[in-house]
């Protein structure tokens, strides 16, 4: 009887923890951006992943979240691919500002963008 006490106890002792524990908080709001890149690799409009992902950063803004590493330069990526360099240039520098350690890989996309322009 004492052993079936502690036991119980034990249990609900554990269940009451379970019960508290809350899911972590993420850094970044990823939205859809892992889907998108996939999307991408199976060949989806350019045009179609960048108005979803284009949606993703309202979301992610309206809750307060930033877009994790690589979102802006895929966006900027897609951008390059329908043709229109302006938003190219301001995703990539986007990804420079919020992620310091992309700068030297921006900028040697940008200098390419820039060379083939020429």
């Amino acid at each position: 009887m004492i052993k079936s006490a502690g036991l119980m106890l034990a249990l609900a002792a554990g269940v009451a923890l379970t019960g508290c524990a809350s899911a972590p908080k993420t850094m970044y709001g990823w939205e859809g951006y892992q889907p998108q890149v996939y999307q991408h690799l199976k060949g989806e409009s350019p045009d179609q992943q960048i108005a979803a992902l284009e949606k993703d950063l309202q979301t992610m803004s309206a809750k307060g979240k930033s877009a994790p590493p690589g979102f802006h330069a895929h966006l900027g990526m897609l951008y390059s691919i329908s043709g229109k360099p302006d938003q190219v240039v301001a995703q990539f520098e986007d990804e420079k500002k919020l992620f310091p350690e992309s700068a030297t890989y921006m900028d040697f996309l940008l200098a390419k963008m820039n060379k083939g322009a020429n």
